[in-house]
């Protein structure tokens, strides 16, 4: 016979933390409405007093850009490939341009979340725009790496040039707000080609 008293808890989620409702309000807000939203509105949508915030972070500066450090591995684990899955490199390259034009095909669809921000702040030295410099090389070292491993003329030219066909897609979309029908996978397609990279 089981004793009640003494049976342990069932396993329960623990709350999230202020700073963790915190950078979550930050990831979405921001990226739905741009980093000019007021504390006052970050702090409500958080649930977290103004007081706490400042507790936590020295400046609104310091959340924008760890909002964005928050959001960076799930961004990275949507948009890449798993590794060593098999793929070609152009396969697995490609598989980056499939990802943006499923986002661009969504009527939320902002563009991508750490160009946006750098744009907005407008400041290289931003706490935010490093955060995302840092997000950016990380996805230029992923195609010069598959760009080698495919045996591609010139891979890290052809990573950069990948890199703006990236940036350039989500900003097309956005600007004439309509999915990219094929114009993202086209424009990879025809870089990948002229760098040699066909298999």
């Amino acid at each position: 016979m089981t004793d009640r008293t003494t049976a342990a808890p069932a396993d329960r989620t623990p709350a999230p933390t202020s700073r963790e409702r915190l950078l979550d309000a930050a990831a979405e807000l921001f990226y739905r409405r741009g980093v000019h939203i007021g504390v006052e509105e970050l702090c409500r949508t958080a649930g977290v007093s103004k007081r706490s915030m400042y507790q936590l972070f020295a400046s609104k500066d310091e959340v924008v850009a760890a909002g964005l450090a928050h959001r960076a591995p799930g961004y990275r684990a949507g948009l890449l490939p798993p590794a060593d899955d098999g793929r070609s490199p152009r396969e697995r390259i490609l598989y980056v341009f499939e990802r943006v034009e499923e986002a661009a095909a969504d009527p939320g669809y902002r563009g991508c979340p750490f160009l946006a921000a750098a744009v907005e702040v407008k400041s290289p030295e931003h706490p935010a725009s490093l955060v995302a410099r840092r997000v950016k090389s990380g996805l230029t070292a992923f195609f010069q790496r598959e760009a080698e491993r495919g045996g591609a003329r010139e891979p890290a030219l052809l990573a950069r040039q990948l890199t703006v066909a990236f940036d350039g897609s989500g900003a097309w979309s956005v600007v004439r707000a309509e999915p990219l029908d094929g114009l993202a996978l086209a424009t990879a397609g025809a870089l990948l080609d002229a760098a040699g990279l066909t298999g």
